[in-house]
Order: C-alpha cells, then structure tokens, then sequence
C-alpha cells in the first residue's frame, strides 16, 4: 500500500485579552467562504515553524498583534486536498483592531462560554478547552542553547570566549525570526560569547541588551545546580516574557529539576545546539516545557 500522504501543515492561535475580573475574552471570527465561526489560522507558508505561522496568521485575520505562548494542541481532519494539520497556540493580543479582511468578515470578542457556544466546531471547543485548563496569568519563558561555535580544541583563546562558528551564525539569525512570536521583555545569557551572540540579535529586536547571569552558565551549574533552576523560576514568575541562553550542560538537568519539583511529566531533555524550549510558569511552578527543533540552516 501507498504511503499515507503527508498532512498539510498549519497553525492558529486563540487569541485573547484580559476581561472584566480578570476573565479572559476570546476572539472568534466569522469566515464568509465557509459560514462558520472558528478560531484564526491558516496554512504554514515554506519554511514557517508553528509559532511563526500562527503569529502570521492571527494579525492577518484579525488586525491584532500578538504574544504566542504556550502550544496548546493539535487538531487533524480531513479536508479536499487531504489530511490537514493545526497547531494551536495561546496568543495574548497586545495591540491592533480588527478590519474585514478576504478571509474574515467579523470578528467577535467573548466570554470563554460565549465563545463556546459561538463556536462552529467541536475541535475549536477543546482548544479552549485546553486553554482553560491553566490560568490566564501563566507566562511563558524561552530557554535555547546556544548556536554551534565549534570544536573547543580549535580555539586558541578561553572557552568563555570562543564565538559562534559560520553554521552558528546562521542558526542565531534564523532564531530571531523563530522567537519573534513569542516576545521579549528581557534576554539574559550564560556569560560565555557563544551563548551572549546566539541571542544578541534577538535582544537587538526589541530594542534589549543582553544581560548576563553567571547562574546560567556550566561552570556555576556544577558548583550549584539550584542557582539556574531558581534564576529561571524567578524569571518565570515576573509575568513577562522573557529569552533566556544557555548551555548543554546546564539546560536538560535545570528542566528535569524544575518538572520535578512540580511532578510535571515530560519527555527527553536532550536540547541540540540552537533547539529551544518554551517553559510555562505559573508562579515559579513550572507546568508545562514545550521543545523545538533547531532552526534548519544550510
């Protein structure tokens, strides 16, 4: 028998603000071409990682810009041109207003239930259903390892200051688009250069510098493990976003620590050179670690 074909790829955000006592409200739109109220997303374009399409997709369709946190889950059906795909994301809207568009005529803002009952679709509904399942105040947290920056062996300098190789560089300028999505605040890094330049460009991106924490780098890590678990627990529970950069030897134990201490199951912690995770705080409770790939550069 054939192989099944692979699926379309795409991605969707439900979008959200703030509502009266702290309630969240929920944007539902209303697409004309198939009468139907459902969530904002859309198809990946070439070379789109999830997050990035869904960030594209939302302020296409609604007007609203805004912040991707943590995924959400992942919907297939079958649609005329075969199996299709969807990665939600929780998208705090941040700014913008909602014009008709081609794809959308309306869109309206409601109570979770309201949404709900709005809602065309039941896989719209165990979007939110997923969605509610944690706070609105939890915040989200990038954790990425370096950029390759080769051997140790062929650099004549301090291993702190060996600096990212060609490949490397590479992966640091792909990352900027991949982590856009998810919005800084602040970048902080081990004080090593590999780990300061994989995030420079990012930091450039919203007008940041680059902050270094000797916490988060493999030297301290071994004389005090507990220092990076509680710089990072600290920062998740500031309520902003926030790109963090580390290490191999550093980040799959502080993840382990951290699931543990809040019985969090997760899978493999190994995190190749420029793979990240996107880490969700509830306070300094860590409750959900999101892993991504690393960047796919020639």
């Amino acid at each position: 028998m054939p192989n099944d074909p692979a699926p379309i790829a795409a991605a969707g955000g439900l979008l959200w603000r703030p509502g009266p006592q702290g309630r969240p409200e929920i944007a539902v739109v209303h697409r004309p071409r198939y009468k139907d109220w459902s969530l904002p997303k859309g198809k990946a374009a070439r070379g789109e990682t999830a997050p990035v399409t869904a960030h594209r997709e939302v302020l296409e369709e609604t007007g609203f810009r805004a912040l991707v946190g943590r995924r959400l889950t992942t919907v297939r059906y079958a649609v005329a041109a075969g199996p299709k795909q969807v990665e939600y994301f929780a998208a705090r809207a941040t700014a913008g207003e909602f014009a008709p568009n081609r794809e959308v005529d309306k869109l309206r803002w409601a109570s979770p239930e309201q949404a709900r009952e709005l809602m065309t679709y039941d896989f719209d509904r165990a979007v939110l259903d997923t969605f509610e399942r944690q706070p609105v105040t939890v915040t989200s947290l990038v954790l990425v390892r370096h950029a390759r920056a080769g051997v140790r062996e062929s650099w004549d300098g301090s291993d702190a200051s060996r600096p990212l190789d060609a490949k490397g560089r590479r992966q640091a300028a792909a990352l900027r688009r991949e982590l856009a999505p998810f919005g800084a605040c602040a970048v902080w890094s081990a004080p090593v250069e590999r780990c300061r330049e994989t995030v420079s460009g990012v930091a450039k991106d919203f007008g940041l510098t680059v902050q270094l924490d000797a916490s988060l780098g493999e030297d301290a890590y071994r004389e005090n493990p507990s220092g990076a678990r509680r710089m990072l627990a600290q920062l998740g529970a500031a309520g902003r976003p926030v790109v963090v950069c580390s290490q191999g030897g550093v980040i799959p134990g502080v993840i382990k620590s951290l699931a543990s201490r809040a019985d969090l199951k997760i899978g493999p912690t190994s995190t190749p050179k420029s793979a990240y995770w996107v880490l969700t705080f509830d306070g300094t409770t860590l409750v959900q670690a999101d892993p991504y790939p690393a960047p796919t550069v020639s």
